[in-house]
């Protein structure tokens, strides 16, 4: 399977872009025909029906390939937009949505020809040092229209219009942090309510239509109520840690839920923890591998069942195909230090 990486240097490093390894799991090739040198990478797309077509989310809008990343062309996007998350509608692959900073929503009917975009006006319940950005958007399968979208940092939003217009989803989750000190959590600002708040990817399920399941700094959490109201999953029963960076489901079984579990965003440890119960029981998958930074995202192979792919936020990058029994890690370059997004195909 060819595995795509994509890199920035927010936080840290000297070296961003997006990185191939292809399926014969040789070294990484940076790819830049067509992508500026400078260009940081926050999110990956590809269509699971055109395994060679390939999405970028960056600093300045959206990339897409037509040839596993060979050649790139930058999509009708305005560049004043960062790009933080690239969805790809499970039913039709012509209709994306990309989520951006300033806050809002790209939409395209066409494959990305042609973008319109939707503000959110998101209430400001927590001033960060940082614009708000859409980290994630998924799509609910049994209701194509449904589209939810998490904040960094202000919580989860929801479009019942297929993105057109969005309304608040997260007013409970703030008051979480008033009702159990163990979920209270400021770095930056002076609200308790800063951590429930600081959102970076959920998914929903064919297998529990209008259930939500959402990634925060604090933990997972469920909706079963498409976002009114929010449960614990209290992953802490199951891992070492909590802070939760990515959360999918199986394209192969809606039951299965993979979840990136570490200390905390900048941290010297993480793992990938799998649910075959919907987020009930979680076990650990990545068994003799060792994360040495955040575990920041999973990809979860098409048409490979047991393909899985994960990545830290230092540039290790862990891959299996048979499930979890066996992994092989392999590095990016030294000067990568801040990965945000992973792809297999």
């Amino acid at each position: 399977m060819n595995i795509y990486v994509g890199a920035a240097r927010w936080t840290g490093g000297t070296l961003g872009g997006v990185f191939r390894q292809t399926a014969d799991g040789g070294g990484w090739d940076r790819l830049a025909r067509g992508l500026p040198d400078a260009i940081q990478v926050q999110a990956i797309a590809v269509p699971p029906q055109q395994p060679e077509v390939v999405y970028l989310g960056a600093d300045d809008g959206v990339y897409r390939s037509e040839d596993a990343g060979a050649a790139w062309q930058r999509l009708g996007v305005p560049r004043d937009l960062q790009v933080w998350s690239v969805l790809v509608h499970p039913a039709n692959p012509r209709v994306l949505y990309a989520g951006t900073s300033p806050l809002g929503v790209l939409c395209s009917d066409d494959g990305g020809d042609t973008w319109r975009w939707n503000r959110i006006a998101a209430p400001e319940r927590v001033k960060m040092s940082f614009a708000c950005r859409v980290m994630r958007l998924a799509v609910d399968p049994a209701h194509p229209e449904h589209v939810y979208a998490a904040l960094e940092v202000g919580g989860v939003m929801r479009s019942l219009d297929a993105g057109e217009t969005w309304e608040d989803c997260a007013a409970e989750l703030a008051a979480f942090s008033g009702r159990r000190p163990d979920l209270r959590s400021r770095i930056q600002s002076d609200n308790d309510a800063e951590g429930m708040l600081d959102a970076h990817a959920l998914c929903v399920s064919a297998a529990r239509p209008g259930t939500v399941f959402l990634a925060v700094r604090m933990g997972v959490f469920r909706s079963d109520d498409r976002g009114a109201s929010w449960s614990d999953l209290e992953v802490g029963r199951f891992a070492p840690f909590t802070y939760a960076r990515d959360i999918r489901v199986s394209p192969h079984d809606p039951r299965v839920l993979f979840a990136c579990l570490s200390p905390a965003s900048r941290s010297e440890d993480g793992a990938l923890y799998r649910s075959d119960d919907l987020g009930m029981t979680w076990t650990r998958v990545d068994r003799g591998i060792k994360a040495q930074a955040t575990m920041m995202a999973v990809g979860l192979h098409a048409r490979e069942p047991a393909g899985i792919c994960c990545i830290s936020r230092c540039g290790q990058v862990f891959s299996t195909r048979d499930g979890g029994g066996r992994w092989r890690e392999s590095r990016l370059p030294v000067a990568v230090q801040d990965v945000y997004a992973v792809a297999c195909a």
